[in-house]
This record gives structure tokens, C-alpha cells and sequence, in this order.
């Protein structure tokens, strides 16, 4: 394993454990000789990844589009910053830069770059693992929900079955490292046309 996106807020939470696992992560990536895919930004979650990486001698790739490049505040000093023309472009060049996904605690944007390479993975668009560090319980009430999809039939179990999900970052690297993807049949079968 090469690369990981990771995904997280462009704001640092309420608690100070977000702050503080966030900066763990980005040493974590470096002791493993992992580089960091991230979203070029330098306030937040993100900024805190991308200094941690950065302090302990790693690298950090970060992809921004050009109309977020003033709100979100570019990162200078990353390995590499890469600029494209949108929110699509930027997580199709995250997905083909990395080897999987990590999401830390975010809002609406993270969410939407979490489950966007959720439902590529669900439709056999890539194999790769997608992690959720569930720091402080943050994800606890979205996994359930996402759990009730299972229940109430909108999701597979084995579609579930492809998150990964921890709240200690030793495991999380661990279940990371030996993932392998399921094998999930056809959303749809002939007899269903």
C-alpha cells in the first residue's frame, strides 16, 4: 500500500480528540511509508493530517479544486498540490491516486466524498478498502443507520460488509492492510429487467 485518501472536515471539531487522533494518523501514515491523498487544504481536520505528515517527514498530495483554492485556503509547502475543474474531478483523482480510503470526523462534504467511494466500491468500480475512524463515537449514529438500510432491506449485508470500521488506529491499519474486497453479486439480475 502506496497511498491513502483521506477524508475529513475543513473544521476541527468541537472536541480536541479529532485534533489529536487527526495528528496521530498523519505520524501513523508516515511510520507505515504511506503517503497522504488529502484535500489540499490547510484549515481543519485536513490541515492537521497534512502537518502531521508533513513534520514527520512524509508526503502529502493534496487535490483542490481551483474554485475552493481561497475558501478552503491552499496547503504551500505539500509534496504536491494537484488543481482541477471540480468536486468530481477531485475525488476521481483522489480514487486514482490512492490505494483506499480512511474518513475521519467531517461534515456534508466529507460524508459526500465517503459514500461516493462507497457506492464506486458497491458497483465494482474499484476494490479498494474504505476505513472509517470513528473517533470518539463520532460515526456511531450513522453506522446504525446505514446498519438499518441492511435491515430493512436497501442495502446487502455484503455491500455493509465492506466498510471497515475502528475506533483504535493500530486496528483500523491492521483491517486495512489485509482487506480484501467481497465478492458482491449483481445489483440486478436478468429476471428483474
Amino acid at each position: 500500500m502506496k497511498r491513502l485518501t483521506v477524508f475529513c472536515g475543513s473544521s476541527n471539531g468541537s472536541n480536541k480528540v479529532f485534533i489529536n487522533e487527526a495528528y496521530k494518523l498523519g505520524k501513523k501514515l508516515v511510520e507505515n511509508e504511506i503517503e497522504l491523498v488529502y484535500g489540499g487544504a490547510n484549515v481543519g481536520l485536513m490541515g492537521i493530517v497534512a502537518n502531521s505528515v508533513l513534520e514527520n517527514k512524509g508526503v502529502a498530495i493534496g487535490v483542490l479544486p481551483h474554485f475552493l483554492k481561497k475558501v478552503e485556503v491552499e496547503y504551500k509547502g505539500l509534496s504536491e498540490l494537484i488543481l482541477v475543474d471540480s468536486m468530481h474531478e477531485r475525488k476521481a483523482k483522489m480514487n486514482q491516486l490512492s490505494d483506499g480510503v480512511i474518513t475521519l470526523p467531517g461534515g456534508f462534504g466529507t460524508l459526500e466524498e465517503f459514500f461516493e467511494m462507497l457506492t464506486w466500491a458497491q458497483l465494482g468500480l474499484h476494490k479498494k478498502p474504505i476505513a472509517i475512524y470513528n473517533i470518539d463515537g463520532f460515526y456511531d449514529d450513522l453506522l446504525l443507520f446505514i446498519k438499518s438500510m441492511v435491515t430493512k432491506g436497501f442495502l446487502k449485508q455484503e455491500n455493509y460488509d465492506m466498510l471497515i470500521v475502528s475506533d483504535d488506529l493500530d486496528d483500523l491499519f491492521d483491517q486495512i492492510k489485509n482487506y480484501k474486497a467481497p465478492t458482491v453479486g449483481k445489483w440486478i439480475n436478468e429476471n428483474q429487467i
